[in-house]
């Protein structure tokens, strides 16, 4: 997984990209293949404001979230993404290969 963080009008401190690489770092549990994570963060007065475009192998995932800190826009924008790969996981099990009743035989 690669993290790329940068402001729009905010100056990225060490600390902020620190904390957004600690915070992302949970996505890569979701995802097998290598990814691409572009991290926005920006002033939407009186908001912070972070923006994630998540890029997988043919499919691209966008989240933003809002708070009047910095570090909760960061959390919130953590808590979208984790749901969204989760979401997007879920989607790409063949579900025509599970367990079903018509194959046991136990409907009817």
């Amino acid at each position: 997984m690669q993290i790329e963080t940068y402001g729009q009008d905010v100056e990225v401190t060490p600390a902020l990209r620190e904390y957004v690489d600690s915070k992302l770092e949970r996505l890569s549990r979701h995802v097998d293949q290598p990814f691409t994570v572009r991290v926005q963060l920006c002033l939407d007065k009186p908001n912070h404001k972070a923006e994630a475009n998540v890029t997988l192998a043919g499919k691209a995932l966008h989240a933003d979230a809002s708070a009047i800190d910095m570090y909760a826009a960061i959390d919130l924008l953590a808590d979208k993404l984790d749901r969204l790969l989760l979401k997007h996981r879920k989607k790409m099990v063949d579900h025509h290969r599970g367990e079903s009743a018509a194959r046991d035989g136990s409907f009817g």
